[in-house]
């Protein structure tokens, strides 16, 4: 556990460190998000964060191969980190291209192809899945594949729509990253297997690259991780439940008696389940606007985090907010699959119902107490008020 802690910090402060660079870069090649009417920012920002993160991730793998008890694990440990790394680093290329020269969402998605197809080539794909009985359900090439290209293209996707808050993509990635390692690592503990795995190596570092970020990226943000920062999170964080397929054997995932069948379909559903508040909002937009006879790319003033202001939260607790309810989404579903019983579920009641009221109730509160009819709290920006979109979402 001390050599993960050592390689999330170590992830944090190089990213932290690298967005000045980062910064400075997107400054000099003109990758800067200028003010649009219907823009959150009120100023230019500069994109790019994804090169720091993407330093981040590299400095923490080269560390932890030089750490005493990581350096002695199985070599496919380093060896699938290191793919992941280089796929991540693929996609965070064509990012970078698109914060500079604005490319055509075909060529965007043609580098996600490729980041795939590298994961596929070198083996990180689905493969099986444990049934109820104990048996294996086993996926042939071509199927894994299929999923494996789904699941991490929907990901990539889902988190460079998240990317439209100050914050909001590296909160909720971050916070999954960490979910992930809770759950990879109590496996391995369980299943009696070496705590050395990629899964919780991979998590540990994108947990802290998020970490490191996000002081820039805090509202009001200097530095926006742009497509460079949320196609190599988003790869990172699916390739990272993919890694679980690879590593684990079928009875190792569905663990012992106090295990859930539902650990032996994390691997999937994770990487789809943080995302699931952002993704239903995105499936709403198009609902909403289509059902009105308008474009689907049609912006408005509909969106979950508008309404969260709506209702009295500034930009900053709407942000809080969307990160409470991923953490509810994440940490529960890895309770529920590592544990069962009613202790499990009166936690996750509990759990909900304070994510409730944090969410309802104190923006209320907060009304009275200010003696306000709602708006900013002082020192925020107020987002625009009509037909008002992040330059990074729908």
């Amino acid at each position: 556990m001390r050599e993960y802690l050592l390689v999330f910090l170590v992830a944090a402060a190089v990213t932290y460190l690298l967005t000045v660079v980062a910064r400075e870069i997107a400054i000099r090649t003109g990758a800067v998000a200028q003010v649009r009417d219907r823009d959150v920012h009120a100023v230019p920002i500069p994109y790019l964060g994804g090169l720091a993160m993407l330093g981040g991730l590299v400095a923490a793998y080269l560390v932890a191969r030089q750490l005493p008890f990581l350096s002695q694990s199985s070599p496919f440990v380093f060896e699938d980190a290191g793919v992941v790394i280089v796929a991540g680093a693929l996609v965070c290329a064509v990012g970078v291209l698109d914060d500079i020269f604005d490319i055509d969402a075909l060529t965007k998605l043609g580098g996600q192809i490729l980041a795939v197809a590298l994961l596929i080539g070198s083996g990180i794909q689905f493969r099986f899945f444990p049934q109820p009985d104990g048996t294996l359900f086993s996926l042939d090439p071509a199927q894994g594949a299929l999923l494996t290209a789904v699941v991490v293209v929907a990901t990539v996707n889902a988190v460079n729509f998240v990317d439209g808050l100050d914050g909001l993509a590296a909160g909720v990635v971050g916070i999954g990253a960490i979910a992930f390692f809770v759950f990879s690592y109590t496996l391995a503990d369980r299943a009696d297997l070496s705590l050395a795995t990629t899964g919780a190596l991979l998590s540990a570092a994108l947990a802290g690259a998020c970490i490191g970020f996000l002081p820039h990226n805090w509202h009001p943000a200097r530095l926006f991780m742009g497509d460079s920062g949320s196609m190599l999170i988003g790869l990172v964080l699916s390739s990272t439940a993919l890694t679980l397929t690879t590593q684990f054997t079928g009875t190792a995932l569905t663990g012992t008696a106090s295990t859930s069948l539902l650990a032996t379909f994390l691997p999937v559903l994770l990487p789809v389940l943080i995302l699931v508040v952002p993704m239903a909002d995105l499936v709403l937009a198009v609902l909403r606007r289509t059902a009105k006879g308008r474009s689907p790319f049609a912006p408005d003033k509909k969106h979950l985090h508008h309404r969260l202001l709506e209702i009295g939260h500034s930009q900053r607790r709407a942000v809080l907010i969307m990160w409470l309810w991923a953490a509810l989404v994440a940490f529960g579903t890895v309770l529920a699959s590592l544990y069962v019983g009613w202790k499990m579920w009166s936690s996750l009641g509990v759990m909900a119902v304070l994510v409730l009221l944090l969410t309802f109730v104190v923006p209320q509160l907060h009304r009275r107490h200010l003696g306000l009819e709602g708006g900013p709290e002082p020192g925020e920006t107020p987002l625009p008020p009509a037909d008002a979109e992040s330059p990074q979402t729908l």
